[in-house]
């Protein structure tokens, strides 16, 4: 896979939002303050995932006010895998940075991986300290091991929303998750295409508005039966392979 050059920098940054009017700004003008000092060419596009409140509103009024952010809206919400995908397909830039819209995570934690690009493909952040339940957590460690075992991916936080792709690997692939499995996917895929993953740690906040969704029971019925066809999926792509 051929890598985009990083002089000058080209750079994405989208994050997906449901129900996020109370972090939505917040989270928009960090982006872009970071955007500002480390590319050349960037934009910050939010995925308004078919918000019940006022995300889509507040997201359209931040793109008509600052130069270089976009709004784009599903109608209805397509879950979280839908949301990235759409970000990931709508993106204009030579390499996209995603994380999530709840504001758990530390824009300026993102300068320092840039360096990490001259040598690697792909940037998967794992959580430090994450802030979580206990639940949670442990639910987390579980499923990192379950994929892990399945896919050999020997990777420490499947799914930390703080990671840095090529869009030359987006255009290569068909997503096919909706749901929490789009990093599983992503990651399995990247690696079959013999994409280098380099792994760095970066701090989790405590989420200080709106509420989680992760571990809603349906989010996670659906990502076990995702998770199960992807592997059928990545066999028979093995098999035909050899």
């Amino acid at each position: 896979m051929n890598r985009p050059p990083l002089t000058p920098f080209s750079l994405t940054i989208t994050f997906p939002c449901y129900n996020e009017e109370a972090n939505v700004e917040r989270v928009t003008r960090a982006a872009v303050d970071v955007a500002r000092r480390i590319a050349a060419d960037w934009e910050v596009l939010i995925v308004n995932d078919g918000s019940r409140d006022r995300t889509g509103e507040i997201a359209d009024r931040l793109a008509a006010e600052i130069p270089g952010v976009r709004a784009v809206h599903n109608n209805p919400n397509l879950g979280y895998g839908g949301a990235l995908g759409r970000g990931f397909r709508e993106a204009r830039k030579n390499w996209i940075f995603y994380t999530d819209g709840d504001g758990q995570f530390d824009f300026n934690e993102l300068p320092p991986l840039l360096p990490l690009l001259e040598t690697h493909d792909i940037v998967s952040c794992y959580r430090l300290d994450r802030q979580d339940s206990l639940m949670r957590k442990a639910n987390a460690f579980a499923w990192t091991t379950l994929v892990n075992l399945l896919f050999r991916t020997g990777l420490r936080d499947i799914d930390c929303a703080f990671k840095i792709y090529p869009r030359t690997f987006i255009e290569q692939i068909e997503i096919k998750s909706r749901g929490a499995l789009i990093d599983t996917e992503m990651l399995v895929k990247a690696r079959n295409l013999g994409c280098t993953i380099v792994q760095r740690g970066v701090h989790h906040l405590p989420r200080i508005a709106g509420q989680q969704t992760g571990a809603n029971l349906k989010v996670i019925l659906r990502a076990f039966r995702e998770l199960f066809k992807l592997y059928r999926q990545i066999k028979r792509e093995v098999h035909a392979a050899q």
